[in-house]
């Protein structure tokens, strides 16, 4: 791991927040990724250090967060393309992948394995139907449902997404249903492996969310898998005591992001004003997302040093292989 002392000024002004490759047209902008047509049904995707949280993209970035979420998600991809179609088709640099270019499927696809985040608020407002699922009556905040759960979500593109049951999203014919009846069970099995892939590391997959597309017809999973940014993670060591005692668990997750910006007034409403991240909360952050890579991965994180100054000219090399 990179130490402390390494994280300096330097690093800290020197994180990818937007690209700008000649030759090639604007790319699509995410809340995290720079995503560009290379021709050929390609995508060229640059994970930059962007962070968000509360659907707002920070001012400040976190140093080397692209390269481990890009590499963090490449791992887990690799894990998963026995049971699954996945886009990726190259990872030609820690900040980028060259994938397929997929029809989007519009619902984000999201497991849970406990009652937790949305859907612990959802029943502590008194609701015991989350997405037309039905959950159990004496259930705890963090409580193991007993076996995982589907709970949709259409994708928005502006503001939150929304929850949907998967009878309205055939009702409603946004997916074909045999597409549908893949989608769930490719999302179930790789869900269940990277439970596996957490328990054998001592963490717990919480929840996720998966996105799917159709490629020449084919279902395939894209955008991120098994990340800080799409995934949920407890330390399995001490969980079932701070259950039973009724304490918060121990995570790595973007979590603690979100408690900072609520501590400090900020969750993203009309009127609040988007606070600065010091450095030392954006070293933290960097700390949280290199320690889950290099749990689930089991090797350390070695972070490729970036030249800001000359990094469009060496995407376009790269670009320009596809």
């Amino acid at each position: 791991m990179t130490n402390f002392s390494e994280i300096n000024s330097n690093v800290l002004n020197n994180c990818i927040t937007q690209t700008n490759v000649s030759g090639y047209p604007d790319p699509y902008r995410g809340k995290v990724r720079d995503v560009y047509e290379l021709g050929d049904g390609k995508l060229g995707i640059v994970a930059s250090d962007r962070i968000s949280a509360f659907d707002h993209i920070m001012k400040q970035a976190i140093p080397y967060k692209g390269q481990i979420l890009n590499s963090l998600a490449a791992f887990a991809f690799d894990k998963v393309d026995d049971i699954v179609n996945t886009h990726v088709i190259d990872i030609p640099h820690p900040n980028v992948t060259v994938a397929k270019k997929c029809d989007p499927i519009p619902v984000e696809v999201v497991i849970r394995a406990c009652l937790t985040g949305h859907a612990a608020r959802v029943y502590k407002s008194g609701k015991r139907t989350l997405c037309g699922v039905v959950l159990p009556d004496g259930m705890v905040e963090n409580q193991k449902f007993e076996e995982p759960i589907l709970t949709p979500a259409t994708k928005a593109e502006e503001g939150h997404d929304e929850d949907i049951s998967e009878k309205e999203i055939l009702g409603q014919n946004i997916v074909d249903e045999d597409i549908w009846q893949e989608v769930r069970e490719k999302a179930f099995q790789i869900f269940k492996r990277g439970q596996q892939i957490a328990n054998n590391q001592g963490l717990i997959l919480v929840d996720t969310k998966y996105e799917f597309g159709l490629y020449n017809g084919k279902v395939t999973l894209i955008d991120e898998v098994h990340t800080a940014d799409s995934s949920r993670y407890f330390y399995a060591d001490g969980y079932k005591e701070r259950l039973e005692k009724g304490e918060p668990q121990k995570q790595l997750s973007k979590e603690f992001l979100r408690e900072w910006l609520m501590d400090h007034d900020f969750q993203g409403k009309e009127g609040q004003t988007l606070p600065d991240l010091p450095d030392e909360l954006r070293v933290k952050v960097y700390k949280r997302y290199t320690e889950l890579f290099e749990k689930l991965t089991g090797r350390s994180f070695e972070p490729t040093l970036v030249d800001i100054d000359s990094f469009n000219d060496e995407l376009k090399e790269i670009f320009d292989q596809y």
